[in-house]
């Protein structure tokens, strides 16, 4: 990898790293066989022939049936996104009907990445068989996907969701802020990076909403904030409690106003390029907010459908969560939550807080980081199997 930085630590260009191409263009940092469950019916089989398959990882959804519009095609685009990640190699789809076991597969394929499925429909609601159909099918795409090596890639092909969990005052005050710095890095330089966690921009989207390209992306920027706070109050419930949660005001986070002048701090200070629905791929290079939840396995799981290969993803006391498919890079300014779980945490930024570094510093050294874990290092998510993709829904079932 070519060194980062020139003279005083600026940065003149992205890396490139070693990653695996793909036949639609994208770039992966990881070569995975994912078992993809379609339908809540088919969950526990899944996770049998997943467990059977050396390296693959699953990604499964416990609804499936009952879904009205726009839940039905939100669940769709969902499951279709994580089959297209770039990180994944090829998709085994198990589900219970033909028909939409054969539209989620064919969605997939369309990128020309390989894809086998199975059904209980095709196997006469015969679990055992299924498990054993599903083994050998994923035997298989194991097989063709361990042929696949890596090569030499621009950086500029990073696609980088950025999230926050369990927040504090340091999380404001410099986590987010060395995040933000290290996007303005990755963006101004042909990346692409994902920001979303609506309600967490509330009572600061007017500065959200300034950064815009255009007034119709503005526009959208305060319309998504208004439809979430619309609904909070429809439901007669407060956002006090909730959000900021009980771990958000006993680091010293007392409103939403205040976390969201923490959160935003994450996007750095680039023009935003656009608003993305969950799961929507962004269009081109840039820095992109995407209007979806604020609760950080299903927020996470909106960027990875919509193509992003890495996260990162900062906190006060600490946050387990990661995802399954983009690794998950966890970021702490607290010197004592770093030394409390020093195999949770990937970047200790607390030398900022501690006035041994700027954050302009540790936003390069954090940009290495990124850049080690693209090339093939692992992040302590993935080392403790703490990966999750968690769906996410509007309203119920019929």
């Amino acid at each position: 990898m070519p060194p980062l930085a020139s003279d005083k630590g600026k940065i003149d260009r992205l890396p490139s790293f070693r990653g695996f191409s793909r036949a639609d263009g994208s770039v992966g940092i990881r070569n995975y066989v994912l078992v993809l469950c379609t339908n809540g019916l088919a969950l526990r089989v899944s996770e049998r022939i997943a467990a059977s398959l050396e390296g693959a990882l699953l990604a499964a959804t416990s609804a499936g049936r009952g879904h009205i519009e726009p839940d039905l095609g939100l669940h769709v685009d969902q499951l279709v996104g994580l089959g297209r990640n770039p990180n994944v190699g090829a998709v085994l789809v198990v589900g219970v009907d033909n028909a939409t076991t054969a539209m989620v597969s064919a969605r997939i394929s369309e990128g020309g990445k390989p894809v086998a499925n199975v059904s209980f429909a095709e196997q006469e609601e015969d679990m055992l068989s299924v498990l054993e159909q599903g083994i050998r099918r994923g035997a298989a795409l194991l097989r063709e996907a361990s042929r696949a090596r890596r090569e030499t890639l621009p950086g500029t092909k990073l696609v980088v969701g950025v999230e926050c969990g369990h927040s504090d005052a340091t999380s404001g005050l410099i986590s987010n802020p060395v995040v933000g710095a290290a996007v303005d890095l990755l963006v101004s330089r042909g990346a692409t990076v994902i920001a979303g966690e609506t309600v967490e921009w509330l009572g600061a989207e007017h500065i959200l909403a300034g950064r815009a390209r255009d007034p119709s992306i503005a526009q959208g920027i305060l319309r998504a904030v208004e439809r979430r706070e619309s609904l909070a109050s429809a439901s007669g419930r407060s956002l006090t409690g909730n959000n900021p949660g009980e771990e958000n005001i006993r680091g010293g986070l007392s409103t939403i106003e205040e976390k969201s002048l923490g959160a935003v701090a994450k996007t750095g200070n680039c023009p935003i390029d656009g608003m993305l629905s969950v799961a929507e791929p962004p269009p081109a290079g840039g820095l992109y907010l995407m209007d979806g939840p604020s609760f950080s396995p299903e927020s996470m799981t909106g960027f990875t459908a919509a193509g992003a290969q890495l996260m990162l993803f900062t906190t006060g006391p600490g946050n387990s969560t990661a995802s399954a498919l983009a690794p998950t890079i966890k970021i702490t300014a607290r010197r004592e939550t770093a030394r409390r779980l020093p195999e949770q945490i990937d970047f200790d930024a607390s030398p900022v807080a501690e006035g041994a570094e700027t954050i302009e510093e540790a936003a390069c050294r954090l940009l290495a980081t990124i850049f080690e874990v693209a090339g093939g290092t692992l992040t302590f998510g993935e080392i403790l199997g703490e990966g999750l993709e968690v769906p996410t829904r509007i309203r119920g079932s019929l």
